[in-house]
């Protein structure tokens, strides 16, 4: 298992460790573990997702779910938390995500524009910011100095950052694509190195076919736990959590969130395998998630 910082470990300002000790203990399972609402996927994948859960394109049933389904925080886009949070501040923490795109174009060389400011978050009520960062993207230097820019507003407002840590681009899929081991790792390296204070990551996937093509350290038997440790010690004094993915059957996601908790990662962030589902299963779904958070208070 990796080591999982406590927050007393994470060298933090004042205003920055106020707001993830609201998050952390004050919020959600408030066990010192984290359990997010994203619902930013209208943007990055289009209506599509609503489609098979029609009820959830309405943001304020997904604004409900995180309150009722008592999550530590929602993140949403600029658009969504002007015109829906209001009616749920100081009901649920808010996490403002400041960049955003389609999944239009071709991801060869993506690039997530910001679309928001660190102040627009703290005029919003926001306890952290989310960033969503492109790792190998041929683009990654506009990437960096945009990030740049926002983790010194970040800084200067006391506002944690969160960022969706993800590999992409052309030049990752050379190396074995987005999901392997050599991917997930470095993203999660680099993160880190940025300045992040919780790093969001997928969990990566063994795949020896595709691991023939990474870097040869890489190239090794790996397994699914050893991996997960790894990406996580890669984050070092970072909070680590890992992505829920698109709608799957209750008992699956749930074991690859258990092992990922088991790993040391600080929590876990469920969106569509939340809210994709009728709001009755949706909440069952949620009741579910903290009881396993409930296993790994910190």
């Amino acid at each position: 298992m990796a080591k999982r910082p406590h927050l007393d470990e994470l060298n933090l300002s004042p205003g920055k460790k106020a707001r993830l000790y609201r998050l952390l203990y004050q919020s959600g399972p408030a066990n010192g573990t984290l359990m997010i609402l994203p619902i930013d996927q209208g943007l990055e994948h289009g209506p599509r997702d609503f489609f098979d859960a029609p009820e959830s394109q309405d943001p304020h049933s997904q604004f409900r779910i995180a309150v009722e389904g008592r999550f530590s925080a929602i993140a949403c886009q600029i658009g969504l938390a002007e015109k829906y949070y209001p009616a749920y501040a100081g009901k649920i923490p808010l996490i403002l995500k400041l960049n955003g795109k389609t999944e239009i174009p071709s991801d060869e060389s993506p690039l997530s524009p910001v679309i928001a400011t660190v102040e627009d978050a703290v005029r919003l009520g926001a306890d952290a910011v989310g960033y969503t960062l492109y790792v190998g993207s041929a683009r990654q230097d506009e990437d960096f100095e945009q990030f740049r820019r926002i983790r010194e507003d970040a800084d200067r407002y006391g506002l944690p950052v969160v960022v969706w840590s993800y590999p992409r681009g052309s030049a990752i899929e050379t190396k074995g694509g987005k999901d392997t081991i050599y991917a997930v790792d470095y993203a999660a390296r680099v993160a880190q190195e940025l300045g992040a204070d919780v790093i969001k990551l997928n969990v990566p996937k063994v795949d020896a076919d595709k691991l023939a093509k990474a870097p040869k350290a890489y190239q090794r038997p790996w397994t699914a736990d050893e991996a997960l440790e790894q990406v996580i010690r890669s984050a070092g004094n970072s909070l680590v959590i890992f992505a829920g993915g698109e709608k799957s059957e209750g008992g699956s996601a749930l074991g690859k969130a258990e092992a990922c908790m088991k790993a040391g990662a600080t929590g876990l962030i469920f969106g569509r395998n939340v809210w994709q589902r009728p709001f009755g299963e949706a909440l069952e779904m949620a009741e579910s998630i903290h009881k396993l958070l409930d296993q790994y208070a910190h």
